[in-house]
């Protein structure tokens, strides 16, 4: 395991980030879980060696020190650039730890990832859901392990992910699902998108997230990673995606249209809210509600 140094680990306060947060963290930079679409490979993101997990030199120490001076309490969110539960939080338990600290501080958490370790921190998320959201999205692109080893080589299957979702969802913990991206050509059918709605719903999901459209970004180096992967595990699917898309930065499915209708009424029969506002009221209200009757 390598470390890079790090000055800060939150980001800048946030009115409302995705899924109601106020802040970001990330305690790792790169991921190894090998997701053959990672928008987080894109040069924008300056992370040499993306494949290289390498953990930030005195994360928990920098990240007490800030949560003690932030001046607003809020829900941090961690996940969006490089998973929290690589492989080596198994042993370092630094996401466990910031997890801690947010309990002591009274923060909120939400978690992004596509591991099931996480379940291995239930006790620390109920301690945090007892002043503060406690929030666990899973990622889940495709139903069918089988696909899922092949875009998403080094990481549980989408099997245990649910299975994990389940776990969680028994405890009291809200989790929903990570419904993107969709690769057009590989995994953007219906077939697909309905049955991940309706495992979601049987596993204990509050919702599911799959942004404005289904599709996937492509820009600068992951392009060319992407393009490559494809061609080697989907032939027929690269020579569409170059013929169709070329150079955009935002590839829709072909049948974007199709499938979100899809997609909204199936969310709609299963009781499961997809709309950002939506969720992010959802996870907050408790709360707000909480802090409103204690001025009262």
């Amino acid at each position: 395991m390598q470390t890079v140094p790090a000055k800060t680990i939150l980001s800048a306060y946030m009115a409302c980030g995705w899924f109601g947060s106020h802040y970001n963290m990330n305690l790792y930079r790169g991921c190894c879980h090998g997701c053959i679409y990672c928008d987080s490979r894109s040069d924008c993101y300056h992370v040499e060696n993306f494949d290289t997990v390498r953990a930030k030199e005195s994360a928990l120490e920098t990240l007490r020190a800030e949560l003690r001076a932030k001046r607003k309490v809020g829900i941090v969110i961690t996940g969006s650039m490089s998973d929290s539960y690589n492989p080596f939080e198994s042993t370092l338990k630094l996401t466990r730890g910031a997890l801690e600290l947010f309990t002591r501080y009274g923060f909120g958490a939400v978690v992004d990832t596509k591991s099931d370790l996480v379940t291995r921190d239930a006790d620390v998320l109920q301690s945090i859901a007892a002043r503060n959201a406690a929030v666990v999205n899973f990622t889940i692109t495709t139903a069918d392990d089988a696909l899922c080893r092949k875009i998403e080589p080094h990481v549980c299957t989408s099997s245990a992910r649910f299975a994990a979702l389940r776990t969680l969802s028994a405890q009291r913990i809200r989790c929903g699902v990570l419904l993107m991206p969709l690769l057009p050509f590989v995994n953007d059918t219906e077939e697909n998108i309905l049955a991940i709605v309706h495992r979601a719903a049987q596993s204990g999901a509050q919702w599911i997230y799959a942004g404005d459209y289904f599709g996937v970004t492509l820009r600068q180096n992951q392009r060319e990673y992407y393009l490559r992967a494809l061609e080697r595990l989907f032939p027929d699917a690269a020579v569409s995606t170059c013929r169709q898309y070329g150079q955009q930065y935002s590839c829709a499915s072909p049948h974007s249209p199709r499938l979100m209708d899809a997609f909204t009424r199936a969310c709609d029969d299963a009781g499961l809210l997809y709309r950002m506002d939506d969720i992010a009221a959802h996870i907050r209200r408790p709360y707000e509600t909480q802090q409103l009757s204690l001025l009262r």
